[in-house]
């Protein structure tokens, strides 16, 4: 009977709680589409609804988006903070679990004739376009209307999905119907798999649809999705429902052109929504665009968009194709579904206007999204959906993957993969609310004594070392005998994981070790505090060697080079239009700062160390220390680097030994390193077990209250 029940109550109860509009032949309306916007039905009437959103993620910390683990309770409490920054939509790229629906249909009830709307999307079989290229295929065709079909069902709760590995599954009986506000379509595609199936399918049929259909001369790709579109729309219909639809799209398949693009493969291929049209479909149809201010290349490098310039008088490239796009879709809405930047210490693409993919801080990653947000609001779109609502530490980054060990991605933290990032609700990891970086130990005596190591040495000028590590760093404080003043000294925490590495030299000065180090960790002023590598050890000069040059290796001369990254490759005829030189960011630097209460508004996670009278206290990101999986206490090796592999060879490490020393300003005497050489081997060793189940905790970052802010001074209801 409570089965029964509560199936009735998802079913008929949820539906009759929320106004909409019936058409002549009963189908229920709530949103439809105009010639430039969104409408919704409210209080008898048809008004503009410019839509601001939030991409949500499938996947929580240690896990891979194929698993699904977020709860219920999740959900509940995820859509009441949504709900308080001010969206009125969410967007999910694939059918979740029934806890999703069910929580959703319960949040609204709560909110009668005000609540959380959502976008429906459905994941296109990237597998099969990938391998066939070719998206008329049968078996391509075939499978993503059986997705689109699970999809419906799951929406208006009437399926149960049989269990498959990496897919939702189970009996869905919550009717979310009522809250949904588009259809969406598909994945970012492929310029080469458009390409392909607008040649081998030149001459395919227009779609002539019940509520879709192409125009005569479109494409076949373009008219592959019309046929996509209709059927999505019949399964509707026999819900008794219309809701707006659309299909995804990015810059890279867009209808423009862009002579400054160097890539060909950019600018290859077009997909083009206004070759589609609807036949009897009162809901109605728009574009939609995944579009970042730094990819592709030419919007750094265009000069197109020279005369579009922002309220500040700088000429503005991402204002400038915006407008441009959307003057290309007269007479359609058109919605940007994602924007945004990376909260990250690693940086991937440069943008204009300083706006990266990465390198930024919480609060700038929040100026930047809501300047973002009101550009595209001022250049009319019909509405915004920032990406996205929690970070996802199993997504890669095309600079770091390299030293990433793709089956445990999940697993750890990396801050130097700017795609773990993007969240405005941070999953930090494990120990971050339990250590604030202030300079002060107070923090480090309520650590269990299990949870961290002593690794005092037995060294003048040391009163001790304490290390503890999370998913994502390994902290360390150290008190000294004497005050530690970064304006006239630097202390270097030397780093060996493995054999080899700088023995003598450099920072070193007329010390010698009885082992390499592979890093050096160095706190002084401010620019001068940073994480180095070893030139011997540094697979960035390894992998991009033939793009930038050789650079000096020696482990005799103490030749430590700053930690770097890519975010341009260097591109020449005939691979590119024109000429790009190679470009690298340096990304090692550690900031400086006191971060505060882990639950305040004002938190700074990015600041990485501080110090106070005798006391320092640091965080170092586990990749800038070489590792590739700390959870399995894996380190990039040695070993050289295949060039016809971009994936890098890796070693097991038995733990850490840090090697402490000072240097005063002008001095040629490593303090500290007396013995000769210094026996690193004798040292102790920080070790660990290696981890399978992830501690993370839960934060609204400094860009959650800025997007608050930006989202609650737009007019909702367009004028």
């Amino acid at each position: 009977m409570l089965t029964i029940g509560g199936t009735a109550y998802f079913k008929v109860f949820a539906m009759e709680s929320i106004e909409r509009k019936e058409l002549e032949d009963g189908t229920q309306i709530k949103f439809r589409t105009t010639n430039n916007d969104i409408e919704v039905y409210k209080n008898d009437s048809w008004s503009p609804l410019f839509i601001k959103g939030v991409n949500l993620g499938a996947t929580l910390p240690g896990e891979f988006p194929g698993s699904l683990p977020i709860t219920k309770d999740d959900y509940l409490r995820w859509f009441g903070m949504i709900k308080d920054m001010g969206v009125n939509t969410i967007r999910i790229y694939t059918i979740h679990k029934p806890v999703f629906y069910e929580a959703l249909v319960e949040f609204n009830q709560r909110h009668g004739e005000d609540p959380l709307y959502f976008m429906q999307g459905v994941w296109s079989p990237v597998n099969l376009l990938k391998e066939q290229q070719d998206a008329q295929s049968p078996e391509v065709t075939k499978a993503f209307k059986e997705e689109i079909k699970r999809a419906v069902g799951a929406v208006y709760g009437d399926i149960t999905i049989p269990e498959k590995d990496g897919k939702a599954s189970g009996k869905y009986t919550a009717n979310a119907g009522q809250y949904l506000l588009a259809w969406h379509l598909g994945t970012e595609w492929g310029p080469k798999t458009v390409q392909n199936t607008n040649e081998q399918h030149a001459d395919a049929a227009p779609v002539e649809g019940d509520h879709f259909k192409s125009k005569p001369d479109a494409a076949a790709f373009d008219k592959w999705l019309a046929e996509l579109l209709n059927y999505t729309a019949e399964l509707e219909k026999k819900h008794g429902w219309e809701h707006p639809m659309t299909f995804t799209n990015w810059v890279t398949t867009d209808p423009l052109e862009h002579p400054k693009e160097p890539l060909p493969t950019e600018d290859l291929a077009s997909v083009d929504a206004t070759n589609i049209e609807t036949e009897n479909w009162k809901a109605g149809y728009f574009a939609s665009y995944h579009a970042y201010p730094y990819y592709p290349d030419f919007l750094r490098l265009t000069d197109k968009y020279n005369d579009i310039k922002n309220a500040e008088g700088k000429v503005d490239p991402y204002k400038g194709y915006l407008r441009e796009l959307k003057d290309y879709h007269e007479g359609m809405p058109i919605m940007i579904t994602e924007f945004g930047v990376p909260s990250s210490l690693g940086n991937a693409h440069i943008g204009a206007l300083g706006r990266d993919q990465g390198g930024h801080t919480e609060k700038q990653q929040g100026k930047i999204n809501t300047d973002l947000l009101n550009t595209i609001y001022q250049e009319d779109y019909a509405g915004a959906l920032v990406f996205e609502w929690q970070d996802e530490w199993f997504k890669k980054t095309w600079n770091t993957m390299s030293f990433e060990e793709a089956h445990s991605r999940p697993d750890w933290y990396n801050y130097l993969s700017n795609e773990m990032s993007y969240g405005l609700l941070g999953m930090y990891p494990g120990k971050e609310d339990d250590i604030q970086i202030d300079g002060k130990q107070e923090d480090w005596q309520k650590l269990k004594d299990k949870e961290k190591q002593d690794l005092t040495p037995n060294m003048d000028g040391w009163k001790s070392i304490t290390a503890t590590h999370d998913e994502g760093y390994m902290y360390i404080t150290a008190k000294l005998e004497d005050d530690f003043n970064p304006n006239d000294e630097n202390l270097y925490l030397g780093v060996n994981t493995i054999s080899g590495g700088i023995k003598q030299g450099g920072p070193l000065q007329d010390s010698k070790l009885n082992e390499g180090l592979e890093t050096l960790i160095r706190f002084g002023k401010e620019k001068e505090s940073k994480v180095l590598i070893s030139s011997d050890y540094d697979y960035h000069n390894q992998l991009y060697e033939g793009e930038k040059g050789k650079v000096e290796m020696s482990t005799d001369t103490g030749t430590f080079q700053p930690w770097q990254l890519p975010v341009s490759l260097k591109l020449e005829p005939p691979h590119a239009k024109y000429s790009v030189p190679f470009q690298e960011v340096e990304v090692g630097k550690l900031p400086k700062g006191t971060a505060g209460e882990f639950d305040s508004k004002d938190y700074q996670p990015q600041a990485l160390w501080q110090s106070k009278g005798n006391v320092i206290e640091a965080k170092i990101p586990w990749a800038l220390l070489g590792f590739s999986d700390p959870s399995k206490r894996n380190v990039v090796s040695y070993e050289t680097h295949k060039q016809e592999t971009d994936e890098l060879k890796t070693k097991k490490t038995e733990g850490i030994q840090f090697v402490p020393w000072t240097v005063q300003e002008g001095s040629s005497k490593a303090t500290g390193l007396s013995e000769e050489p210094f026996p690193v081997t004798e040292l102790p060793l920080y070790k660990w077990e290696p981890w399978t189940k992830v501690q993370y905790a839960e934060r609204k970052k400094e860009s959650y209250y800025e997007m608050q802010e930006a989202f609650e001074q737009l007019e909702e209801i367009k004028k």
